[in-house]
């Protein structure tokens, strides 16, 4: 059994606590990618006389898959950014939550509406706003997963 790798600059704690962060995010990232370009895009093939319950099911089930990272992406960010600021830099905790308060203001405010809106039936001008909009998130999430993988670079 070989032993463990040691990062200089941290604790195992740390150490711990930045890789999940980079797990959550990378996760978020391959979703949002996969939401993106794939499944938003096919909004448009569901049909309108079953686009409501499909919608309305959409967000139920997604809820459950995205919740948990979200969670645990944001906690560990506010962990890091109570705890870690002075290892890491404040530049590359600062860039984290700075992209992670936009990718929720982006949620709330552009996403969110655009789902209630669709909730009520399809709406091909709003189902086009959301992919537009959402790109938001998805270049959000991929530059957080290129901050997180810093945060380890520079705790390594």
């Amino acid at each position: 059994m070989s032993a463990p790798i040691r990062w200089p600059h941290v604790t195992d704690e740390t150490a711990l606590l930045l890789t999940i962060h980079l797990v959550a995010t990378a996760a978020m990232a391959g979703l949002i990618w996969f939401v993106q370009v794939v499944h938003y895009p096919l909004f448009a093939l569901v049909g309108e006389e079953r686009f409501a319950p499909y919608e309305q099911r959409h967000m139920s089930l997604t809820t459950w898959v995205v919740g948990p990272f979200m969670a645990i992406e944001g906690i560990t960010a506010l962990l890091i950014a109570a705890g870690e600021r002075e290892s890491l830099g404040w530049g590359l905790v600062l860039a984290g939550l700075l992209l992670l308060a936009v990718i929720h203001a982006s949620t709330v405010f552009l996403q969110v509406p655009a789902h209630n809106r669709l909730e009520k039936g399809f709406c091909p001008a709003t189902a086009e706003r959301l992919v537009r909009t959402n790109w938001i998130r998805t270049l959000g999430w991929t530059a957080r997963v290129a901050v997180a993988a810093a945060m380890i670079y520079v705790a390594s």
